[in-house]
Formats: structure tokens, C-alpha cells, sequence
């Protein structure tokens, strides 16, 4: 399998916003529930990655970062050592490097604590 690359603005929504479902149609639970596991689970059959492009999104709030990523972690749907290797998430754009370093850090926040 090639790589998978999900861009958030383009496969999702430029308005991406709250935690859960509850919150809003562009929430971090459906992001995270419809698009996220879905592509790891196809990368983790096949031996792909996925990438997670920011760029693009009118902005991003510290609660949706945290659950899609580190919720992600918490829901323990893969393994914590192929789950670093497998998810990639990048920022082209300067103006998005700030939520793909705190997108990084909530994961790893969260692996370090899966072990």
C-alpha cells in the first residue's frame, strides 16, 4: 500500500472544531472516527502509513488537536510502537507549524504514557 495522505481541509472541513460529536458536525471525535482510524486500519492491513496534512483549515483549537491525536492513543485501537511509526503528521505551510508541534506532543504525550 502506498501512503495514505488525509488532508484536513480538503477531506474534512476548513472549519474543524471541538472535542466531541456533541460540539459541532466538524468535531475531533468525527475526524478522528471517520477518517483517522478508518486510514490507519487500511495502512496497518496493508503496511502503509498515513499522513495527516494541517495546512489549509481556518485554524485549529488546542481541544481538537488533543483528542484527534491524542485521543487516538487513549482509544487504544493500535499498537503504541506502530502507531509511531504509522501516523505522520506534516505542515508545509509556516503558518501551521505551531499546531503540527502541538499535534506531535499531544501524541507523544500520550504513547509515552501507553509504554
Amino acid at each position: 500500500m502506498a501512503d495514505k495522505t488525509i488532508s484536513i481541509a480538503n477531506d474534512f472541513s476548513k472549519y474543524p472544531a471541538g472535542r466531541s460529536r456533541r460540539d459541532g458536525e466538524f468535531s475531533a471525535e468525527r475526524f478522528r472516527e471517520d477518517l483517522l482510524i478508518p486510514a490507519l486500519r487500511e495502512a496497518q492491513e496493508q503496511g502503509g502509513r498515513v499522513i495527516v496534512v494541517l495546512d489549509g483549515v481556518y485554524g485549529y483549537s488546542s481541544s481538537f488537536l488533543e483528542e484527534s491525536f491524542g485521543g487516538l492513543v487513549r482509544r487504544k485501537a493500535f499498537r503504541p510502537n506502530w502507531l509511531r511509526q504509522a501516523l505522520v503528521v506534516r505542515a508545509e505551510n509556516p503558518v501551521y507549524k505551531t499546531y503540527k508541534l502541538d499535534a506531535d506532543r499531544y501524541l507523544a504525550d500520550e504513547l509515552a504514557f501507553a509504554g
